[in-house]
């Protein structure tokens, strides 16, 4: 329950301290991806990630301006990704200088059920420094779903410095609307 609470405090800070976000002017692409309705999908290092549907949302917040996408596994991995200044089907860099503040995140929780105060968590981030990390593409946007691509590289800034590289992204999820 502690490493929910930390996780949710992440993603919280992550969406209140950043300020703006870009986007480009393309539709996003022509293909939402492959992943099942209600699932979020990519490859973490070469391994398949598949969330599940009762895990995985995306919510539209502050008057339409912010996407939230959070989606996790049975594993205790999940992906956030927070994109601001979100007006619709397009592309938006992930990192990429001072005036791209969107962030994306992948997080995996070990929990050791003979003692689980000795369980761990460990948070990849993107951006890590001042370049472009990746892109998280919408194609498809209607009243109560949401589809898209992603892909992007994230470091383990407050544990080992490892870095992993997130390909084949894609996501079709049920949305929200704050």
């Amino acid at each position: 329950m502690r490493n929910l609470r930390q996780f949710m405090l992440l993603i919280m800070t992550v969406s209140l301290v950043t300020i703006t976000g870009c986007k480009s002017d393309d539709d996003g692409g022509s293909g939402g991806g492959s992943a099942a309705s209600g699932t979020l999908a990519a490859s973490v290092d070469g391994v398949s990630f598949q969330s599940l549907e009762i895990s995985s949302s995306a919510t539209i917040a502050n008057g339409g301006q912010n996407l939230i996408i959070i989606a996790s596994n049975s594993d205790g991995n999940a992906f956030s990704f927070t994109i601001l200044g979100y007006d619709g089907p397009g592309t938006y860099p992930i990192g990429g200088g001072a005036n791209i503040a969107n962030g994306a995140s992948y997080t995996e929780t070990d929990v050791d059920l003979n003692n689980p105060q000795n369980s761990t968590t460990e948070v990849w981030q993107a951006p890590f420094d001042d370049t472009q990390a990746g892109e998280l593409n919408i194609s498809e946007e209607t009243d109560t779903n949401i589809k898209g691509t992603f892909s992007f590289m994230c470091k383990n800034t407050g544990g080992d410095q490892s870095i992993k590289d997130i390909t084949n992204g894609s996501f079709d999820l049920g949305k929200q609307t704050l």
